[in-house]
This record gives structure tokens, C-alpha cells and sequence, in this order.
């Protein structure tokens, strides 16, 4: 793979032309980008990112990739480099309970396969994702420019040019943001969005501990908002734990003892003592919700198109389904001899994923708002529905599919089939 800091200087505007160009090197960007290239090399593919050479193998957040976002990445060759890496989750624990309660009774308890040896999803740390999908990249030769920002574009009848912070210009007829919930390609394109944000900051961290998890993945209710222990390779487990925002920055600022401590408080001493690895960090939670996911020339994917609460762990395996979705109708609509970049090829990728995001931002943020507070009455309610949930098989067996990306009219490739 072509990875540089900067791009050669054009001598004029739109010298170098491509079929798409994508702004993000997060895993949408990568995914979208092998999807295409896999299923049509004819297709000419680059990625840019403002982010410099060597930051994506620092992130210590992991990721819950589901069933289906992981027969997408064995399809594009790129699973077999992961799963040496990844904890498949055996298990998952659904507890509503305050801090201070001794006891956090069980109320939901989900079987971890959607059907014999496959289970409904994996934990898999950013780091090893990027580089595996990086790594696919480079086999098909597309070209990564690393350090370098879009500065602006043009949208013309046939192609966009875009305008790059080194000077250089690239033409494409299709450019494709997938540069994270703050996309500033998403605002040059006067793209909208519903915003709001929950008051809320999710601490991310890893922590090791002295027994094994099993595979089992918890998910503890708090009035301040839910703490999921997410099963990794070993005997560590991903945090990602919910608090005020300003009770989040308190802590990730506390020294060691005193944030282990609070942790140990949620996390609980069945694992035998704990200790975290690594840094810690907040992110402040809110729900985003692109307007539009298309323009002429010009679409949305993964996170510059909806940003959602992590209480679902869906994130990641939404911004899959977009690149999956993209990936097909692009390629699909090249094969026929369409303008892959004319709005109406790209309204139909909208109309695909659209609905579904919106839907999953809907839940989401609902179940937020149903669950991070400590009113007794509402508090009951919802105890009672898990526990009708938990004695209702057929109920137990749709939740569990929702959650591994395995149900609606899915892309080809999260069916495990090319497109």
C-alpha cells in the first residue's frame, strides 16, 4: 500500500482522476473501500486521512463485531488475520441494580450463538481490525495518503475535485466521507443533522483480572447509565462505563487507587482483583443523525452519518451495513454502465440505510433514557419486562439475531455472499 504523509503536488487541479475516493481511514473507510475493490478492481480506489501515519495503533478501544459484520470480513479475506485475536462472546448478562446494592439479581441472560459454532458476535481490539483490513488493503493495491486533510471540493456534472491540505487535488466521480461523527466533509457538503447530546460520557479502558471471564459479557444498569464488561483475549475484559459527564472527567483525572477503586465498586471482585491496563479516556455521548447520507457526488458512511448511545454496542456493525450497502450499490450500478456518482444510484443506498439507522437511533436512545435513572416506578416496569423477556424463548432468539446484524434485508456480503 502507498502510504505517505503528504501527496505529490498537482500541477493542476484534478490531475490525478479515480472512480471513488474515500476521506477516513477508520475500518468504514477501509471496509468500503476493499468491498468495491474486491468486487470490482476495474474500479481506481484511494483513501485519505488527516490523521497522521502510526495513530491508529495506539487506540486502545475495542469493538463488538457481530455475526454478520463477521462474515463480511470473511468474505473479504481479512477474518483470518483477526480471529487469533478475538473472544468470541459465549454469553451475555443483563442486571439492573443502584451501585450501592450488595446483590445484582439477573435479570436477562442470552446464549451466545446464533446458531451451532457461530457466535452472535466477537470482541476485537481496534487496533488489530484497522490493521487487518489495512493490511487486505495493500493486497489489492489501493492507495492510503496518510497526514493529509481535504481542504474543500467541487462537485461538477461528472466528477468532484477534491482539494487537499499539501496543495494537491485529486478528481474522483465519487467522494465518500467516512471521517468520524464530527465530519467536516459532512459540513462542507451542507449536510444537516439532528444532534443532541445525553449529559452523559462513556470512560472506555481495559482492565485485567486474576480469572477468566468464559466469554461472558455483562451489562449492569446504573442510574447514571449502563457499565458493560466486554470478554477480550485472556483474562482482561473491555470497560465501557457510563457516567455524568462531569462525573467521567472527575474520574479518568483521579489517580490510579481511587479510579480502581470506583471501578471495583461496579466491576465486583468475582474475577478476583482487578487492575487497568493502559489509559483511559471519556467521550461524550449524544445521538447524531445525519439529515441526508447523499448529495450529487457525495455520500455518508459510519459515523459521519449517525452516531449513537454505546448501549447496544452497535456502532461498529452499523458503520459495517453502511459500507457493505455503499460497496453493493456502487458496484452493482458500475456493472450496469451507471454514473456511480449520480444522485439517483446513491438514493438508493440512502433509501437501504436510512430507515434502519434512524430506527436503531431511536432505540437506542429510548433504552438510554429508560434505563439511566432511578425512579422506582419505572425502575419496576422495566425489571418486570426483562423478566418476562428472559422466559420467552422465541423473544430471547429475535433479540439475539437483531444484535448480530443477521435480520432485514442485509447486503450480500453480511450474508457471507459476494456481491
Amino acid at each position: 500500500m502507498a502510504t505517505r504523509k503528504t501527496t505529490p503536488k498537482s500541477e493542476k487541479p484534478g490531475d490525478a482522476r479515480l472512480d471513488v475516493l474515500i476521506a477516513g481511514a477508520g475500518y468504514v473507510g477501509l471496509a468500503t473501500a476493499v468491498s468495491m475493490h474486491a468486487a470490482r478492481p476495474e474500479l481506481r480506489i484511494a483513501i485519505v486521512d488527516a490523521a497522521p501515519p502510526g495513530v491508529w495503533e495506539k487506540d486502545g478501544r475495542a469493538s463488538a463485531v457481530a455475526a454478520a459484520a463477521r462474515r463480511m470480513l470473511d468474505r473479504l479475506v481479512v477474518w483470518d488475520d483477526i480471529e487469533p485475536e478475538a473472544q468470541p462472546i459465549t454469553e451475555m448478562v443483563i442486571t439492573d441494580s443502584r451501585t450501592s446494592d450488595p446483590v445484582r439479581p439477573v435479570f436477562l441472560t442470552f446464549d451466545g450463538e446464533v446458531r451451532p459454532g457461530e457466535p452472535f458476535a466477537y470482541m476485537v481490539a481496534n487496533r488489530v481490525l484497522n490493521g487487518a483490513l489495512r493490511k487486505r488493503a495493500a493486497e489489492l493495491g489501493i492507495d492510503l495518503i496518510e497526514g493529509v486533510a481535504v481542504e474543500r471540493f467541487d462537485a461538477g456534472p461528472a466528477t468532484v475535485t477534491v482539494h487537499l491540505a499539501d496543495g494537491g487535488s485529486l478528481q474522483t466521480r465519487l467522494l465518500v466521507a467516512a471521517d468520524g461523527v464530527r465530519s467536516r466533509l459532512r459540513d462542507m457538503a451542507g449536510i444537516k443533522t439532528v444532534n443532541w447530546e445525553y449529559g452523559q460520557s462513556g470512560i472506555v479502558c481495559t482492565v485485567a483480572h486474576e480469572r477468566p471471564h468464559n466469554g461472558r459479557a455483562e451489562e449492569h444498569f446504573l442510574p447514571a447509565g449502563p457499565f458493560a464488561t466486554l470478554p477480550l483475549k485472556g483474562n482482561r475484559s473491555s470497560i465501557v462505563w457510563t457516567e455524568r459527564t462531569a462525573d467521567a472527567e472527575r474520574l479518568v483525572k483521579e489517580d490510579d487507587f481511587i479510579f480502581e477503586t470506583e471501578l471495583e465498586q461496579r466491576f465486583g471482585l468475582k474475577l478476583g482483583e482487578i487492575h487497568v491496563e493502559g489509559q483511559r479516556r471519556a467521550w461524550p455521548l449524544g445521538l447524531t443523525l445525519a439529515r441526508a447520507f447523499v448529495a450529487p457526488r457525495f455520500a455518508l458512511a459510519g459515523d459521519a452519518a449517525h452516531g449513537i448511545h454505546p448501549i447496544a454496542g452497535q456502532g461498529l456493525n452499523l458503520g459495517f451495513k453502511d459500507a457493505a450497502a455503499l460497496a453493493q450499490t456502487v458496484v452493482e450500478a458500475d456493472r450496469l454502465g451507471q454514473d456511480i456518482g449520480a444522485l439517483d444510484v446513491l438514493e438508493r443506498y440512502q433509501i437501504w440505510r436510512r430507515f434502519d439507522t434512524v430506527q436503531m437511533g431511536a432505540t437506542t436512545d429510548i433504552l438510554n433514557r429508560m434505563f439511566s435513572n432511578d425512579l422506582g416506578p419505572l425502575r419496576a416496569v422495566r425489571d418486570i419486562g426483562l423478566g418476562l423477556v428472559d422466559r420467552m424463548p422465541p423473544l430471547k432468539n429475535f433479540f439475539i439475531r437483531q444484535a448480530s446484524g443477521l435480520t432485514g434485508p442485509a447486503p450480500r456480503l453480511l450474508r457471507g455472499e459476494d456481491i
